[in-house]
């Protein structure tokens, strides 16, 4: 089997996915730990080596002068899950299962996981006046995607029906630590179940 490493820093929910998308199914993942809070993803070493982007996470496919580098956690996702049950067979299901990973990249996580990081991790007496100017923008669309998710699980286990996909890992990532933002999760019944679900199913691993 090809070795997979994953450069990341376990605060993160994008780096998380990839290592639930991995415990879920079974597959051995080394990790290289980073503190973005540091600037370690921005050393020339990284840039050069790693992701030009200097962001993580990044997925490691093979060792030395062969290995590759896949940026973007929803990607590295894929690129694990390819050919298993977390990608629906059905055309349509795994369109949709994309329409809410980019939902989750382009509605939820820009507000959530921003929330979640500029309180929670940095600190509110850390911030810019900029972006506590952008405080109450991040937590309406923040409300705004907790309460489109709570209405679609009212009537379905999973994002895409009765049975989990990446759509799931890819949101229940940044959703389940949202009260580290600020947000209540107890007031959206339907997430909070669908929490509970995720956590149930077998192999599933704690975010560190």
């Amino acid at each position: 089997m090809t070795a997979l490493t994953l450069h990341e820093d376990p605060c993160s929910g994008n780096c998380y996915k990839i290592r639930l998308t991995a415990a879920l199914l079974g597959v051995p993942l080394a990790l290289k730990r980073y503190d973005i809070t540091r600037g370690e993803t921005r050393t020339p070493e990284f840039l050069s080596q790693v992701n030009a982007n200097g962001r993580i996470p990044v997925l490691q496919i093979g060792e030395g002068e062969q290995a590759r580098f896949l940026p973007e956690s929803n990607a590295a996702c894929w690129y694990l899950a390819h050919g298993s049950a977390l990608i629906p067979e059905d055309r349509f299901q795994q369109a949709d299962m994309l329409r809410w990973m980019f939902f989750e990249q382009y509605s939820h996580e820009p507000n959530i996981a921003t929330l979640r990081f500029w309180l929670s991790i940095l600190g509110e007496a850390q911030l810019s006046e900029e972006q506590r100017r952008l405080v109450p923008g991040k937590r309406a669309g923040g409300e705004a995607a907790l309460a489109l998710m709570d209405a679609h699980l009212a009537a379905r286990a999973f994002f895409g029906g009765d049975a989990p996909s990446l759509a799931d890992i890819a949101l229940f990532a940044y959703t389940h630590v949202a009260g580290e933002g600020g947000f209540a999760l107890a007031d959206h019944r339907h997430v909070a179940a669908w929490l509970a679900r995720v956590r149930a199913l077998p192999g599933f691993v704690p975010m560190d």
